[in-house]
């Protein structure tokens, strides 16, 4: 009961800063439309009409049509499940193995975090999109390869963010007390240290979930990621900016829906990061 009470006031306290309240809203909008997209899509999204070709906003065409006729509400419903999908599996493969990795570094310190660290720094050393372009150029543009790409990149991020709060926590007098009361490490480690560690964690997921759709954005961009007739955010900026004077709009909406998707994310981690200090 006091558990409950204990969330119920702290859920009181994320809904009552602005940055969260709006950042929660925004991904609400958003997971709306993905489930929106999931079971009802005004048209097929690879059929080309070019007789309607940059039509405006109507009453069949919500947000218009593109260069080839293809309407622009149906590939943004589409577009913005396949973001989510890849944010969700970076953010969970990263988090899963940073956790892992950094609370074991962290906790258990010594020789074994002198070698995870190591390992980290070295992987650090690649920037993300250039060990991205590495996979890509050995086995192909492939969307699993740029999912993989990216999970890998998002595992040192984890991993220092955790180790830190790990190494910070397991001096606190009250995991000393676990300790003397024959606590075990694996005990003292999920239900002593973990609910600690968790705001700064999803603050990290926030941001591993944003970098994650940039960096899909940007490979797709460079043609190296998402590949027809799957649309992303950044393959639809490639095809619209040629056409930029001609249909502005196709660059705009994309653009938007991008930008409102990385900035409710934000807010989120901001949020959880305000509540926390």
């Amino acid at each position: 009961m006091f558990l409950g009470c204990e969330t119920v006031l702290k859920m009181k306290k994320y809904f009552s800063n602005k940055s969260f309240l709006i950042g929660f809203c925004l991904i609400c909008f958003f997971l709306i439309l993905m489930m929106v997209g999931f079971f009802y899509l005004p048209y097929e999204i690879d059929a080309p009409d070019t007789a309607n070709k940059f039509s405006s906003f109507s009453k069949n065409h919500l947000l218009g049509t593109d260069h080839l006729g293809r309407d622009v509400l149906s590939r943004i419903l589409v577009g913005i499940r396949i973001s989510f999908g890849i944010g969700f599996a970076v953010m969970v493969f990263g988090g899963l193995f940073g956790l892992i990795i950094g609370s074991v570094s962290g906790y258990f310190g010594g020789k074994i975090d002198l070698v995870i660290q190591k390992l980290i720094t070295v992987q650090m050393a690649f920037p993300g999109i250039l060990l991205a372009l590495m996979l890509i150029a050995v086995f192909g543009t492939d969307t699993k390869i740029t999912v993989l790409a990216l999970c890998l990149m998002s595992i040192p991020r984890f991993t220092r963010i955790v180790r830190a709060s790990f190494m910070k926590q397991k001096t606190a007098l009250f995991v000393k007390s676990a300790v003397a009361r024959g606590a075990g490490t694996v005990r003292i480690m999920i239900v002593h240290i973990f609910p600690n560690v968790l705001p700064e964690f999803l603050v990290t997921c926030s941001l591993s979930f944003v970098l994650a759709i940039l960096s899909e954005s940007g490979l797709s961009y460079l043609g190296l990621g998402i590949q027809p007739p799957n649309p992303s955010f950044g393959r639809m900026l490639n095809e619209a900016q040629r056409f930029i004077f001609t249909d502005p709009k196709g660059v705009v909406i994309p653009a938007l829906f991008l930008s409102l998707l990385v900035i409710a994310f934000n807010l989120l981690g901001d949020g959880i990061s305000e509540v926390n200090k």
